[in-house]
């Protein structure tokens, strides 16, 4: 008996442990359906509201969600502020608790700046009313990362229904350091759902972390997307805007070969037109860019990238295409340098495992 005891007991020990080690969530590994009809139920099959995912969440994002609060920004005065920047300031340094800015209808025209210590803020916008930050810094102004028109530096930033407007000049070629962002993400474990990025030469600055967007809007001229992120965006936009006889959808930042960086573009839209666009230039010697399932114009210059006049970046970029479609996508004239993924290539890309979804990534908020 003793040894049936011993065995009982064992079992007992090994079912406990079982019951206590964090269920894995598998669903980061699954990958994006090569079926667009198919995203949003594969979006809410595998990004699932907290209550589904406390086990897999980062431990300080949990606590921060069950903790809500919500500041309401109007600029008629009826909120709790007028300006986002008033809101901002009033969030305390070391914040813990998700904070959502609810910003109403209208033009806001304000510089603003979330910095490293007030994590777990979210813009949120009226989708049938989307609010307009707005304003004109330059490079020549501020430096280039400085002159968006909103910097978020902290962590677990999300945006939901928010247009992110630099009005500056375009750049004409004359113009010094005309450069002008509209955002500038710095901080880790971001998301942004339907937003929408305007302005010209580097719109918007995926600076650093990880990052996820969903159903957005950039557009611009050089380098609008540009960075050194590591990034998935799903079903987005990046519109080139015509006019110059050049143009840069990406500048990724990555400078070494081990620094964990890198966009992924999945089911997305390269539209404009007139060949002058290329998916990418090296404007840092060891940039990583792939886009795959995505749907390319014929604004896409048919050698696809470029090195940026340096021979010795063809050998260390990683640039890469996937099953992409459209006039653009046609790889027959693409530079040498161009990774033609196969299946195995692209999987890593195609997974929320690439940003490690599984412990920070939510659906976006809804009020």
């Amino acid at each position: 008996m003793s040894g049936k005891n011993t065995i009982f007991a064992l079992e007992t020990i090994v079912l406990t442990i079982l019951l206590f080690i964090p269920r894995v969530f598998s669903d980061d590994t699954i990958p994006i359906p090569a079926d667009k009809s198919q995203l949003n139920s594969w979006f809410e099959a595998n990004v699932k509201p907290l209550d589904a995912r406390k086990d897999t969440l980062d431990p300080a994002l949990v606590a921060a969600e069950a903790n809500k609060t919500i500041i309401k920004v109007r600029t008629d005065g009826s909120g709790d502020f007028k300006t986002l920047t008033e809101a901002v300031k009033s969030i305390p340094e070391g914040n813990k608790r998700r904070v959502i800015i609810w910003i109403g209808g209208g033009n806001y025209t304000e510089k603003v700046k979330i910095e490293r210590n007030k994590p777990f803020v979210t813009l949120y916008g009226d989708p049938k009313n989307v609010p307009n930050i707005i304003f004109h810094g330059t490079a020549k102004q501020y430096t280039i990362v400085e002159s968006a028109t909103v910097i978020v530096e902290s962590e677990y930033f999300s945006a939901v229904n928010i247009n992110f407007v630099n009005t500056a000049p375009r750049p004409d070629g004359k113009m010094e350091l005309a450069q002008a962002a509209a955002l500038r993400t710095g901080g880790d474990k971001a998301s942004l759902y339907n937003c929408k990025m305007f302005g010209f030469q580097d719109t918007f600055c995926d600076d650093s972390g990880k990052h996820f967007f969903k159903d957005c809007y950039i557009e611009g001229t050089v380098d609008f997307i540009f960075g050194n992120g590591k990034s998935i965006y799903l079903n987005t936009e990046a519109h080139v805007i015509p006019g110059d006889p050049m143009a840069m959808v990406t500048a990724h930042a990555r400078d070494a070969e081990n620094v964990d960086s890198g966009y992924s573009f999945v089911h997305c839209t390269i539209t404009g037109t007139g060949n002058t666009a290329y998916l990418g230039r090296a404007w840092k010697p060891f940039g990583k860019v792939v886009f795959l399932y995505s749907d390319m114009t014929d604004v896409v210059h048919p050698e696809g990238w470029s090195d940026n006049g340096k021979p010795e970046n063809d050998k260390s970029v990683f640039y890469g295409e996937y099953n992409c479609k459209g006039a653009g996508a046609a790889l027959e004239k693409r530079v040498g340098f161009t990774k033609k993924l196969s299946d195995a290539e692209a999987k890593p890309f195609i997974s929320l495992a690439y940003i490690e979804g599984s412990k920070w990534l939510l659906p976006p908020v809804t009020l």
